[in-house]
């Protein structure tokens, strides 16, 4: 093997470098081609059954995406100094492109200001608004603040904050798009998955990451246009743009930002450190392109490809950037080792011998390192699995460049064989020898007391996801979000869908009377499906208002007179519900009003919930009409007595008439720091079913709030318990190339202490693990387990020297350990730059890696030669 690489690289080094330079050429000339998908489609569970539930409730409720824009003017809300400029900027942006319509407090209609009757809501005539010029403007926020409709989701409930909904354009093809690639998948784990249906499934897979991307570039064009116009308008209000298409905007922006940037800063920092370092330019620059170009044709590989990057899978540049300099570095740390100790040999043997001495450890570290990160697959989150394999395609890149560039460029360099390596001194990682020599006890029980610190900090890690956290409290996206959640209503959106009781059951408190209609009475299913908030749904679910999960709640004019599209109310006033006024269903009697009433209340009573909407909040505004006595005779008379355009608005949302089943559309509080997803919504569940009187599974919950607790339990399950499963597949790989059990077992525990400690350290400061952070784990035992296998495989080769455990020690320390604290050194400063990025997934990144490398290296100076020392793995001494 050996003989071979000779005659294919160390002998032919200008042809190595010219192929490496077409192959250079190649890539570069694919990254035009490379995409950021920031779609909600790539964060959410592969495969999730509830994932095509709450599809289908959005295509039950149909809804659009949305901008939110918050108003808080100096003047009064309502005075004209607010109203003007106000209403300009709305004209403004029905204007851009891709906006389908613009509703703010002047479009609503009034039903208060003064108080309406039933019979001028139904005659089909314009209601009143604040456009009417002797409309009574302190009634008119009077009921903007109190209103069940209005406040605390178009107004604040102090009556100084409005919001206002930019809606856009649909694109209707894309949900069956996506529901025929979901029966393509669920068909390809069947055994009669055809040749055809594999083909049409690749075409349909390659159609939605087109039309994903045409998306993306769309809604960034119109997230520029807006906050263009809303420019143009800050001097007369305090003004904050939201919505899922300006996080999706405002991530891709930031990922770019940091890979440009912070990309190019890390680089920066580590030419100073190498210089430091080794003090001549050709150990900066062969270490810097070799790492470099590895970096390159990975993202010329994923452009050719089409395989695109998410906000998750954008860090494989920083990790690749870590593993090509490691072996970079050992390379050539190897290469002046035997340059220092035997200055006879020539530049050829001194090349390959480093070569030969260092393949076996750096494919080792190669091949554990893909271990690691191939866990993630398993995670069933897109955009985490391909964070692994992409890092498994990027590590093979990397080896074959170092073994390819680096001896090339060793070999072709200006001869330095009258310069030999001047003596450094002595390395600094001797220190650490005599650390584990005289005060080896000490390390022993510190690594003890760590281990149990670690313990207690990894059972406070949190399992949590918080887009707001993703951003700096200086940012507009945070600001933004942290105003609709406080004073409009509440940010995460979460349905529940309720099925009408079933009517041959007995009414509650009638189990004993079989005789009547038992269905008004029935329990009803209060976990409705998805959510649609006529005037609240959209408002605040700036963040998660993506794939069909948001109802357009301010679309618009909800009473305008017009009518477009068939009468909800069937020709001429026929009956919505295909059959007679006389059998309105369920949820219209007076039955199914105290029970949505009652659910209501529940939900409503909870902290983390914000505006919660269903038909309880319809028949309030009936009792507002009709007075305070209603029963069911006059509930389906004020309902078939809708218009088509007011039903559409104040009963669609929340009733579907062909399933007789009800919704409640809720916002919860992602500000809460209390807030846990998983416990909150069994809470709920038990609540709605003890309380409530529901039956098992008549209520079903959906909704990003659902979507991103599935796949944070996804994460916990997959990533923190197969973290066991990667450790023993990585045991083995010690045990097969230490050809040592017991030097296997001690060469893992280093690993497991700085996993540990990284996770440890995330629960003590309260970083919780979602899907931003999970893959620190994967980074930490990777890194964790190159140092180990380096410094044990050194040992090996030093200890038949003298066979004395201690020499053969501090000999390590002097060599490899010095090229393990080289790499540590560089990647640590480089990284710390992260530190400064607005975007805090990159920030913790940064971070939580330098932590992770620095125990990787401190465990493997430390830990690791203290135990060998103390177990003697390799026999007796002489």
């Amino acid at each position: 093997m050996l003989a071979f690489y000779e005659q294919l690289v160390l002998r032919r080094p200008l042809a190595v470098l010219g192929l490496l330079a077409v192959l250079l050429l190649f890539a570069l000339l694919q990254f035009p081609k490379i995409r950021i998908d920031a779609s909600a489609d790539s964060l959410l569970l592969k495969g999730d059954p509830a994932l095509e539930y709450f599809r289908e409730v959005g295509r039950r409720y149909s809804s659009e995406d949305f901008i939110v824009i918050t108003w808080r003017p100096e003047a009064q809300l309502l005075s004209d100094e607010s109203l003007g400029p106000l209403s300009a900027m709305a004209d403004e942006l029905r204007g851009l492109p891709g906006v389908s319509s613009v509703v703010t407090v002047m479009d609503v209609p009034l039903l208060q200001s003064p108080p309406v009757g039933l019979s001028q809501v139904t005659s089909g005539d314009p209601l009143p608004s604040l456009q009417d010029p002797d409309i009574d403007r302190e009634l008119a926020l009077q009921e903007f603040t109190q209103s069940p409709l209005y406040s605390d989701l178009l107004v604040g409930a102090d009556g100084d904050v409005t919001a206002i909904q930019v809606n856009l354009a649909r694109t209707d093809g894309d949900t069956e798009l996506m529901r025929e690639r979901e029966d393509l998948r669920q068909a390809q784990e069947s055994a009669g998955f055809s040749d055809e249906a594999a083909a049409r499934l690749a075409v349909v897979e390659q159609e939605v990451k087109r039309r994903n991307a045409e998306q993306l570039a769309q809604q960034s064009a119109l997230v520029a246009g807006v906050r263009s116009v809303v420019d143009g308008y800050r001097e007369y209000a305090g003004i904050f743009v939201g919505g899922l298409p300006m996080i999706t905007a405002d991530m891709v922006s930031f990922v770019r930002s940091d890979l440009v940037v912070f990309g190019s800063a890390i680089l920066g920092v580590m030419v100073l450190v190498l210089a430091l370092i080794f003090r001549r330019s050709k150990w900066v620059v062969i270490p810097l392109l070799s790492c470099s170009l590895g970096v390159a044709y990975t993202l010329g590989i994923l452009g050719y490809l089409d395989w695109r990057m998410t906000v998750i899978s954008s860090n494989v540049v920083a990790v690749l950037l870590i593993v090509g300099l490691a072996i970079a570095i050992h390379l050539v740390v190897r290469y002046r080792e035997l340059h220092r100790e035997q200055p006879e040999l020539g530049l050829y043997e001194r090349v390959r011998e480093s070569m030969r001495l260092m393949a076996v450890p750096c494919v080792y570290t190669g091949v554990t390192t893909m271990v690691a990160f191939v866990s993630l697959v398993v995670s069933g989150i897109q955009p985490v699995i391909d964070f692994g394999w992409m890092m498994t395609l990027g590590i093979c890149v990397a080896l074959l460049v170092s073994f390819t560039l680096v001896p090339a460029l060793m070999l072709l360099w200006p001869l330095d064989r009258e310069q030999p390596v001047p003596d450094e001194g002595e390395p600094f990682t001797l220190r650490f020898a005599r650390v584990a020599d005289h005060h080896g006890s000490w390390v022993l029980w510190g690594s003890l007391a760590l281990s149990v610190l670690v313990v207690v900090g990894v059972l406070r890690l949190k399992v949590e996801n918080r887009f707001i956290d993703y951003f700096k409290e200086s940012t507009e996206i945070y600001q933004g979000m942290e105003l609709l959640d406080a004073r409009l209503g509440g940010t995460i959106p979460l349905d529940i869908v309720i099925a009408a009781p079933d009517s041959s059951a007995p009414l509650p408190g009638l189990e004993n009377h079989s005789g009547g209609n038992a269905a008004p009475m029935a329990d009803d299913d209060p976990f409705a499906e998805e959510f649609d908030d006529p005037f609240a749904s959209d408002i605040g679910d700036d963040a998660f208002a993506g794939d069909g999960f948001a109802d357009d709640p301010f679309a618009d004019d909800p009473f305008a007179n017009e009518s477009s599209g068939d009468d909800f109310l069937g020709t001429d006033g026929g009956d919505s519900f295909g059959s007679s006024a006389v059998d309105p269903g369920f949820w219209f009697s007076l039955e199914g009003m105290r029970l949505i009433d009652r659910l209501q209340g529940i939900v409503d009573g909870y902290d983390e919930t914000g505006k919660v909407q269903s038909l309880s909040t319809t028949f309030e505004l009936f009792r507002q009409l009709l007075g305070d006595d209603m029963g069911s005779v006059e509930l389906a008379l004020a309902r078939n007595a809708l218009s088509a355009d007011i039903s559409r608005q104040l009963v669609e949302p929340y009733f579907n008439a062909e399933r007789d089943e009800a919704r409640i559309t809720i916002r919860v509080k992602e500000t809460s720091q209390d807030l846990r997803r998983a416990a909150f919504l069994r809470d709920l569940d038990r609540a709605l079913r003890e309380e409530g009187g529901l039956e098992e599974g008549q209520a079903r919950f959906t909704g990003m709030l659902v979507m991103y607790n599935n796949v944070l339990q996804s994460l916990f399950a997959s990533q923190i318990l197969t973290l066991g499963a990667v450790f023993a597949v990585i045991l083995i790989m010690f045990w097969i190339l230490f050809r040592s059990l017991s030097l296997a077992l001690i060469a893992l525990a280093p690993n497991l202490l700085a996993a540990g400690l990284v996770l440890g350290i995330m629960g003590f400061a309260g970083i919780p693990l979602d899907i931003m952070t999970i893959t620190i784990a994967a980074i930490v035992v990777g890194i964790g387990v190159d140092n180990c296998i380096h410094y044990v495989h050194r040992f090996k080769r030093e200890f038949p020297v003298d066979r004395n455990y201690l020499a053969s020690m501090y000999r390590c320390h002097g060599s490899i350990g010095r090229a393990m604290y080289y790499t540590t050194l560089t990647l640590v400063v480089g990284f710390s730059t992260l530190t400064l990025s607005n975007f805090n997934p990159s920030l913790y990144f940064g971070v939580l890696t330098v932590i992770a490398m620095t125990a990787a290296v401190v465990g493997a100076l430390l830990l690791l030669p203290r135990l060998i020392l103390l177990f003697k793995p390799l026999g007796p001494e002489q």
